[in-house]
């Protein structure tokens, strides 16, 4: 594999390249953690785009690469979907999602599967998210499954993380998780013309009130009905700013450090074959007195 012509071909903006780049890093082509090593510094900034399954952040995300494309800006999507157990395949998968957009010269659509990665986001999205910052994107937008710890997970790789919620979410708002609190840049209250809307959305700004002196500042919340393309202008230019405020911070450093210590974690992982631990424990679980931890001690 000729890793250089790879990368180039990346960098001069060839969407074969970029989608091969992806694919042999998934599979971890022979060499590819030294191409990883060679790519260029980027300062492109990605939006992480989370929250409940049925909030709508599909077609919100289509809304949004309409108003980028109209722009004239070229945009990255890589949209995380839940996955098999048994066979670690996308669920949803790219056919069904943003059709409009899979033939533009302006966009690149990559649907990728969670493989029963614990936190619902998949194994190997900080360097493919590293792979996008390499092509010359103007905006990079990552949208999650919204399941497990994945909301949480975004914030690692998302210079600003919208969070997704529907007017029917009142009673999560009340057990809404801190974590979810704390990591949202904007909030967005989507099927807003549905009823309701305008009391979930008072009460939400009622629970974040108390997060103002610890945040240093507001959380924008913004009403959009995506379907009907409303609200969906407010939206980008509250991302677009929000962006322009994600400079070097020490919030900054420690996701650096969170991604550099879930590497470094994926790296000395690398032996243990989840297949190969099914297949030793049938062969140990007939003789009985199975023992998980005496089982993984010896590992």
């Amino acid at each position: 594999m000729n890793w250089p012509v790879l990368l180039e071909g990346m960098k001069q903006g060839d969407a074969k390249a970029l989608a091969r780049g992806i694919s042999l890093v998934e599979n971890e082509y022979e060499g590819y953690y030294q191409f990883l090593q060679s790519l260029p510094f980027s300062t492109t900034k990605i939006t992480g785009i989370t929250g409940p399954p049925g909030a709508g952040k599909s077609t919100l995300t289509d809304a949004l690469i309409e108003l980028l494309v109209e722009k004239g800006k070229k945009v990255g999507v890589l949209c995380v979907d839940p996955s098999s157990p048994f066979n670690l395949g996308a669920l949803l998968g790219d056919r069904i999602r943003m059709n409009n957009w899979y033939n533009h010269p302006d966009v690149f659509i990559r649907s990728l599967a969670t493989r029963g990665s614990m936190g619902g986001l998949h194994p190997k999205i900080i360097e493919i998210s590293d792979l996008m910052k390499a092509f010359p994107f103007d905006h990079i937008i990552i949208e999650t499954v919204g399941v497990g710890q994945s909301e949480i997970e975004i914030t690692g790789l998302a210079d600003v993380t919208v969070v997704v919620m529907v007017p029917e979410a009142g009673d999560e708002v009340q057990t809404m998780k801190a974590g979810l609190m704390e990591i949202a840049d904007v909030f967005v209250v989507n099927k807003a013309d549905r009823p309701d809307a305008d009391t979930f959305v008072k009460n939400l700004r009622m629970m974040l009130a108390p997060a103002f002196s610890r945040h240093y500042h507001e959380v924008p919340v913004v009403k959009t009905a995506a379907l009907q393309k409303t609200g969906i202008k407010e939206l980008l230019d509250i991302i677009l700013n929000q962006l322009q405020k994600a400079h070097l911070t020490d919030k900054r450093f420690w996701l650096l450090a969170e991604r550099a210590f879930y590497l470094i974690e994926q790296k000395r992982m690398k032996d243990i074959d989840k297949v190969a631990l099914k297949t030793e424990i049938e062969a140990l679980y007939p003789k009985g007195n199975f023992n998980l931890y005496k089982f993984i001690a010896n590992k």
